[in-house]
């Protein structure tokens, strides 16, 4: 396991956004907490508690004499990175109003979202052992991208074998193959949970302030409290242990109007539909960190399992040794080309599923917005003409005018149904759509993971070829590959199932709530029609 010491930056140095490097100053001392990033860079954290990769000649241990008074090195030259599979590594939280007394502990979290922390891995680091292996099987090549989303997972070291790691059998995972079809295995206790009765709670004698959700799970029935600062801890950790599952975003957070009732009813809305796509994944359901997200109602037993959940080996690449798949090894041609399909499916439905959302947002906007005050100038210009009207009365002539002034009536009311409407069907549409925009932003990571593992495996066997590692090496390394591809066509397949549930149910969902609307119109001004025909 690699062991940390600090440093002294020699010269500034700025991080380029999203490369998940981190921008260091001259003089400036850091924590090094890995050393085998390659290619000439470090990864380390500063005094902040920022973490991030930086040039390692632009450091010094801590005891070395001061700086010289020259220019800095260039940075250690990498690839290019690709918008899709770049690995971002987020800085220090900033401070907010969800802290709270579950969470004092926050020193000791180590995890950080696309990247293996160093416990993940026992790599044997004997020299001796080293050589042995070298001399065994030549040398295993490794990429020259050192922010690929494959290198920062542990996908690749995985790979190579550079991992070894004993999984309890609980722990593990189960892939079957029945008819062709891949998928996970699943659970013989479906389960289901419930997010009720959000309530704001204060603290620090009311200087602050929160929303509580209580969660209960069918399978006991016992309620949690939960924050969304609970939730987003979760979502973090399920991030960066399943490399290989597109974790669906939580709804966005919002500090103004985060009290007001509309906003925690579809928030408490966003947070069901979230643990209701867990609940239904084979592999999230029965995780650990997510059980204890779902059980623990001590505080003393939360922080244990906190700290436990953020030091867990079995995250990114070393999850893939908790997986057990058909003893039948793919054809690589044959998975390549299935993922290249889903490569393009998932561009194409991106592109749709953003263009519908901000259709959505947009009808939501215009329904309560533009549309309302056209509908109520019109009540409004329907009642001055009905008190117009009431300035001559006869018997002839007041039907006519308590029909337009009815009219001038339910116009108001029409107008205050088109601000409530979205709520029962654009707003639904767009929570589901927001998800899956999350969901697809996720996919090309996955699949460059994959995609990375086929390239491994087309590398080395022209390395065996060429009398460089032997056909063991090549078969190990396949055999692993294996594994990933597996666990890629499972995921894909889930996908799959649960879009057709999703989508089926969102548009079922929203053109009930349209023939609903535009019905409860009809029969408003129907009645309202019969006002001048009976007058």
């Amino acid at each position: 396991m690699a062991v940390s010491f600090q440093v002294r930056a020699l010269y500034d140095f700025d991080a380029q956004d999203g490369t998940g490097e981190l921008s260091i100053a001259a003089n400036e001392i850091l924590t090094v907490t890995n050393q085998d990033v390659g290619e000439g860079w470090w990864e380390g954290v500063n005094s902040r508690g920022q973490k991030g990769l930086f040039p390692a000649g632009y450091v010094e241990a801590t005891n070395s004499p001061p700086p010289p008074a020259m220019p800095p090195p260039p940075p250690p030259a990498d690839a290019q990175i690709n918008a899709y599979t770049e690995a971002v590594l987020p800085g220090v939280d900033a401070v907010d109003d969800w802290d709270d007394d579950w969470d004092d502990d926050d020193s000791d979290h180590t995890g950080v979202q696309g990247q293996v922390s160093n416990t993940s891995l026992v790599v044997s680091r004997d020299p001796k052992d080293s050589q042995r292996a070298v001399e065994a099987r030549g040398t295993l090549k490794k990429s020259f991208n050192r922010f690929s989303t494959f290198v920062k997972s542990g996908g690749e070291g995985y790979i190579l074998g550079e991992t070894k790691l004993t999984v309890p059998t609980e722990q593990c995972v189960t892939i079957l193959e029945n008819n062709g079809e891949i998928t996970w295995l699943e659970s013989t206790s479906p389960y289901t949970c419930s997010v009720d009765s959000p309530n704001k709670k204060t603290k620090l004698k009311g200087l602050k302030s929160f929303i509580a959700y209580q969660l209960i799970p069918s399978f006991n029935n016992i309620a949690v409290s939960r924050r969304y600062k609970h939730f987003d801890w979760l979502h973090e950790r399920l991030e960066e242990k399943f490399s290989l599952i597109p974790i669906p975003p939580l709804p966005d957070k919002q500090i103004s109007g985060r009290y007001e009732k509309d906003f925690i009813d579809h928030r408490k809305n966003q947070l069901q539909m979230w643990v209701n796509r867990i609940c239904r994944h084979p592999v999230l359901s029965q995780s650990e960190v997510w059980m204890h997200f779902l059980t623990c109602t001590d505080d003393k037993r939360w922080k244990v399992g906190k700290r436990n959940a953020e030091k867990d080996k079995l995250i990114g690449g070393s999850f893939f040794h908790a997986i057990s798949t058909p003893s039948a090894p793919l054809e690589n041609g044959n998975v390549e080309k299935q993922i290249d399909l889903f490569n393009k499916f998932v561009m194409k439905m991106d592109d749709s599923v953003k263009q519908l959302f901000g259709v959505a947002v947009e009808q939501h906007r215009r329904y309560a917005g533009p549309v309302r005050k056209e509908i109520q100038r019109m009540s409004e210009s329907f009642n001055d003409l009905g008190t117009a009207f009431q300035m001559y009365s006869s018997k002839n002539s007041d039907p006519l005018t308590t029909a337009i002034k009815h009219t001038a009536s339910v116009y108001d009311e029409l107008g205050k149904m088109y601000e409530e409407q979205p709520k029962y069907d654009a707003e639904p549409m767009a929570d589901v759509l927001h998800e899956y925009k999350g969901m697809l932003a996720a996919w090309p990571d996955v699949l460059h993971i994959q995609k990375s593992a086929l390239n491994k495996v087309a590398e080395h066997k022209k390395l065996s070829e060429e009398g460089k590692i032997s056909q063991d090496d090549v078969a190990a390394i396949d055999q692993r590959t294996d594994v990933i591809s597996y666990a890629t066509l499972a995921e894909i397949n889930h996908f799959h199932n649960e879009r057709v549930a999703y989508f089926k149910s969102m548009m079922e969902t929203y053109l009930t709530a349209q023939i609903d609307f535009y019905q409860r119109i009809t029969q408003k001004l129907q009645e309202t029609l019969t006002y001048y025909q009976n007058s």
